[in-house]
């Protein structure tokens, strides 16, 4: 019989097919699992797969007193309470870089998107606007590329992957992350210098303490009546009603979001913004990436049913 393993989050049935070949998955559907299964049915789960940003705290692991391993399906493991797991000899595990091309990929696309004013030019041409030859402010050149100076925050796997293809279009690269890494690209010493540099600011940290509302009024502030934002990490990082007090005040720009506070819950004020750019967490949606994450959850998975230690373990 295969080993039986708990899925905490709610994943499209999709996601799971190679994994399911695998082993026997109990889906709890996004529900806790003590109401989607009775005691009996988890006293012997040792191993339970979650999306990284799913709350998972010390109230669902006592449900799993034979709990002995968190894969997360994805890089992200904020929704893990890494304490409480520590405390009862829970193994964590995530699937480090898998998605960071995709993720990379949708932050350059999305400060495109916002810089170049693409959703309004869609509208201008459907609407038949053009066609009509009215005018529109919506319309008048915008800086480009060459130039532009876009400061990373971050300078993980991602951070680097977005920095190589910001390089690409001729822009300057700088950075900000907790220490200073051997890579072409001018180090800042704190995030407020990094904003008072930028014209785009990319967030490409790790959700945590350290950084929840990191991206405050103040960072906005300096990055000024030019400068976007575009966020591909955790909604957390970014003071949300703050980006929507600086969008209304027209302090910045724009802002490219593919990340929220609430998901999937938008506020309706992001959404009537016409300069700025919202996807629903499709960062590491491609095909590859979920090769590649699926790849690690089985990795991890493999080694703990044989007694090993998880081949991507977080930290």
């Amino acid at each position: 019989m295969p080993d039986k393993v708990l899925i905490h989050s709610r994943f499209p049935k999709a996601m799971l097919v190679r994994i399911g070949q695998r082993y026997d998955l109990m889906d709890a559907a996004g529900k806790p699992p003590a109401e989607a299964f009775t005691r009996e049915q988890l006293a012997g789960v040792s191993a339970l797969i979650t999306a990284g940003g799913t709350p998972l705290g010390a109230t669902a692991m006592d449900t799993l007193p034979s709990l002995r391993a968190i894969v997360c399906y994805g890089t992200g493991y904020d929704g893990v309470d890494l304490v409480a797991a520590a405390r009862r000899g829970i193994a964590v595990g995530h699937s480090p870089a898998a998605n960071a091309s995709a993720v990379a990929d949708l932050a350059v696309t999305l400060m495109l998107a916002v810089t170049r004013r693409l959703l309004p030019a869609d509208d201008y041409v459907r609407s038949g606007n053009w066609s009509a030859a009215k005018p529109s402010s919506l319309m008048s050149p915008q800086p480009g590329n060459a130039g532009r100076r876009v400061g990373v925050y971050g300078m993980g796997e991602i951070g680097r992957k977005i920095a190589a293809r910001a390089a690409a279009f001729e822009t300057e690269v700088g950075y900000f992350s907790r220490s200073k890494h051997d890579v072409p690209y001018r180090y800042f010493p704190s995030l407020e210098a990094l904003a008072e540099w930028c014209t785009v600011l990319m967030i490409a940290v790790r959700a945590g303490s350290d950084t929840h509302h990191a991206v405050n009024a103040g960072i906005l502030q300096k990055l000024g009546k030019d400068g976007y934002v575009v966020n591909i990490s955790r909604g957390s990082v970014i003071d949300q009603p703050a980006l929507v007090a600086a969008l209304t005040d027209k302090t910045i720009a724009g802002a490219g979001l593919d990340v929220f506070d609430s998901e999937p819950h938008t506020p309706d004020a992001l959404t009537s913004f016409p300069n700025v750019v919202l996807t629903p967490h499709i960062g590491g949606h491609t095909i590859e990436a979920h090769i590649a994450m699926q790849d690690c959850v089985i990795a991890n998975l493999d080694a703990f049913f044989a007694g090993n230690s998880l081949a991507h373990p977080v930290g």
